[in-house]
């Protein structure tokens, strides 16, 4: 058995030989012969080192070469795989400060309806702590039509958060105007408390109806106290507003301006084409015209001269009619006012300026001729509800 691997060995080295002596020129046999023979027991092993150093070199090189080629590309490859984790933790990072920016916006806006709802809450706690003072109607001196109106402002205006409004038509100051009375207007009203244009307005529409039933409108006409009184505007806008309801006249119309200067209602009458203006003041004592009043009228009857192209005197007169009843107190003024106007236009020939001359009527309204203008007021202000 063993001399037969020997030649089974010997003859495969004598192919191998010649296999290699085909593949290398001048290759000499001889040169393996001694490591051949060194190793007889393994062939396998004999075949895998048969390569020899030169053919192994050549290998090697080339297997370099593929390594180098390899890691120059993987190189290239991470190169690459880095610009891309490089580009995608900047894409991260801007997500990021985006996801942060729209973070603090959000919380911004938070914060903002979070105030805008403490304010809405707190205004709301603030009108649920308001009441609305409502004279007890039983005991309250005051004409039936006005404690109706009371009573409507407690069962509705004020459950329902409402108003009056009304629409004052062009006709009574020159402009069509809406306004509105509040619930706390007809309250103070009712109580004879201090009152604003809005009141004083809503009277001088109704007296505007009982010039129109005298056919009085061509004689008597009125200027809207809400936009010439103090706070309204400058005098340059308080002078044009006046001068423009003047020109709409032929000039022998009276003007009725009630003008409150601060807290405190009068009464002017301008006469444009005789260039005076009447001034009635229902405190008692010496009193004078509130300085800018007198500027914004003067004002006006200069414009309105110049648009007529009227020449003469150039001053206007100024004159104070004292003889009015004086108010008893500090808070009558505004219906004083009203009931100045009420009695002027009552009489046709409008010989207020006798009526009220220095020395005559200066005791107090009694309360039943002030009663009298509040039932007018309030009987209107129901008849016009919406």
């Amino acid at each position: 058995m063993e001399a037969r691997t020997k030649q089974l060995v010997e003859a495969e080295r004598e192919h191998f030989l010649s296999q290699l002596s085909q593949l290398i020129p001048n290759f000499d046999p001889s040169m393996l012969k001694p490591r051949i023979s060194q190793s007889p027991k393994n062939p396998m092993s004999d075949k895998a080192s048969c390569s020899g150093g030169d053919v192994r070199s050549l290998y090697f090189e080339d297997d370099t070469a593929k390594n180098g080629k390899h890691q120059e590309e993987k190189k290239n490859e991470g190169n690459q795989d880095e610009e891309k984790n490089e580009e995608k933790k900047d894409e991260e990072n801007e997500e990021e400060k985006k996801d942060e920016e729209n973070e603090e916006e959000k919380k911004d806006e938070e914060k903002k309806e979070e105030k805008q709802d403490k304010k809405e809450k707190e205004d709301e706690e603030k009108h649920d702590d308001q009441v609305i003072k409502v004279v007890d109607y039983s005991n309250m001196e005051a004409p039936s039509s006005l404690k109706s109106l009371c009573r409507y402002v407690e069962t509705t205006l004020v459950p329902q958060d409402k108003t009056l409004n009304f629409t004052i038509d062009k006709e009574v100051f020159g402009l069509e105007r809406d306004t509105f009375v509040l619930p706390e207007d007809i309250t103070q009203f009712a109580g004879m408390e201090e009152i604003g244009a809005t009141v004083v307005a809503v009277y001088m529409r109704y007296l505007h109806d009982l010039l129109k039933q005298a056919n009085m409108c061509s004689m008597v006409g009125f200027i809207d106290p809400g936009t010439v009184s103090a706070n309204s505007g400058t005098i340059a806008d308080g002078s044009r507003l006046v001068a423009a309801r003047l020109q709409k006249t032929d000039g022998e119309q009276i003007f009725m301006m009630p003008y409150n200067p601060g807290r405190h209602w009068i009464l002017l009458i301008v006469r444009a084409k005789r260039k005076t203006v009447y001034f009635l003041d229902p405190l008692p004592g010496n009193r004078v015209v509130d300085e800018e009043g007198k500027n914004i009228v003067n004002s006006a009857i200069k414009i309105y001269n110049s648009h007529i192209a009227r020449a003469g005197r150039k001053a206007v007169i100024w004159k104070t009619l004292s003889g009015t009843p004086k108010q008893p107190s500090s808070v009558e003024c505004g219906y004083y006012v009203m009931r100045f106007m009420r009695d002027i236009i009552m009489d046709p020939s409008l010989e207020f300026e006798k009526k009220y001359a220095k020395g005559k009527q200066e005791a107090p309204y009694p309360q039943e001729a002030i009663d009298e203008v509040r039932n007018e007021w309030a009987e209107f202000v129901c008849l016009h509800m919406e």
